[in-house]
């Protein structure tokens, strides 16, 4: 049966790109769909502000007329300007267990990248780092976090068969929560604050959020510009994380450190998984996704960790255990037993050195690919 390649060129064809992995995944105890309506958004050109600075191309493969692969090809030209390499990404990748399906797709991407003169082929990535990255290596047997993307085994082998290989790789952690802050966080918590008169915002509301927000963001592309596949947020992607992010996190999950003059010198984000409340909702925020989604949000067992910067002059001098006593305070009360970390560069050995204080495993890795053009 011959498998044909077509480019999306209707809002149907988006809504069945958006809708095939629900099919794919039909029955899979680990697969969490991803909400249609933002995943819509984020394809749209005219919704998406990250369309002001990337271009992109979706295709579906079909065999009989019946879909049974996706991919996205991208290209971020903020990305590719700042390091001064001409890429394309793939993303939103999936397909049916069969080798010619995933060739068909990559070599429609791949082409589409020479014609614009890329070099280098990577992912998968979206079109900024909010967006779902990596194939999953390690882990099938794991339930994700909360916005993380889920694929079968059989993904990694068929893609270094293409002669893709590995770029970097993101690992998880399952973190257990203690029953009490270990004393020396607090000590140390106790002994950053006095020696740089830093504290803790006092977040009641999501208004108290807002109010910090911007700094945030700042922090966020002064720390972060170095990251991988990184670029730096323009102000209406901002506005539109803002929007998307603010309305889930419960300030209580949220730590920021001030300086004594209010500014934004670290921050913490976590909030209680959604993992299983989005996978109960199948894709659909309404009529019932919401009502779970808000029940999750207030009786966890599990959290998942978002977010974490620290400005660059006080790094290394224990600002994440006062991060971490704040948010762990909240976890015991509020009967958080485990921590999911999401996806961190296997090489953030800062990050790993925090989770080897707690009884922890490392149970996920998921990798990013590169073929040279």
């Amino acid at each position: 049966m011959g498998i044909n390649i077509k480019e999306i060129s209707s809002k149907n064809e988006l809504r069945g790109f958006v809708k095939f992995p629900d099919k794919l995944y039909f029955g899979n105890k680990f697969y969490i769909p991803a909400l249609h309506k933002a995943e819509l958004n984020t394809l749209d050109e005219n919704q998406n502000p990250e369309f002001e600075f990337c271009e992109a191309k979706n295709w579906l493969a079909y065999i009989s007329n019946e879909i049974v692969g996706r991919v996205a090809g991208i290209i971020n030209h903020n990305y590719n300007k700042k390091t001064n390499k001409k890429y394309v990404r793939f993303g939103w990748l999936d397909f049916i267990e069969n080798e010619r399906v995933l060739q068909e797709l990559m070599h429609a991407v791949e082409t589409w990248g020479e014609q614009n003169n890329a070099e280098f082929i990577h992912g998968p990535l979206g079109f900024s780092s909010f967006d779902a990255s990596g194939v999953l290596i390690e882990g099938f047997n794991e339930l994700p976090t909360s916005f993380a993307h889920y694929n079968f085994p059989y993904y990694p082998k068929f893609i270094e068969e293409l002669g893709y290989e590995k770029d970097v790789d993101w690992i998880e952690f399952n973190v257990k929560v203690p029953e009490s802050v270990p004393e020396n966080f607090v000590r140390i918590a106790d002994l950053v604050k006095n020696k740089y008169k830093f504290h803790s915002a006092e977040l009641k509301n999501k208004k108290d959020l807002l109010k910090y927000s911007s700094q945030i963001f700042k922090l966020l592309n002064d720390e972060y510009k170095d990251i991988y596949a990184f670029s730096e947020l323009t102000k209406k992607q901002i506005i539109e994380l803002k929007k998307q992010f603010i309305s889930f996190l419960n300030p209580k999950y949220v730590s920021i450190i001030l300086s004594t003059t209010n500014k934004v010198v670290a921050f913490g984000i976590t909030m209680p998984s959604l993992s299983k409340a989005l996978q109960k909702s199948k894709g659909r925020l309404f009529p019932f996704g919401f009502i779970r989604v808000l029940y999750a949000l207030r009786k966890n067992d599990t959290a998942d960790t978002l977010l974490i910067a620290i400005q660059k002059e006080y790094q290394d001098k224990g600002i994440n255990a006062l991060i971490f006593s704040d948010i762990m305070n909240t976890f015991i009360k509020k009967g958080i037993t485990n921590l999911e970390t999401t996806r961190e560069l296997e090489n953030n050995l800062k990050v790993k050195q925090l989770w080897s204080r707690f009884e922890h495993k490392q149970h996920k890795r998921a990798r990013c690919y590169i073929k040279k053009l």
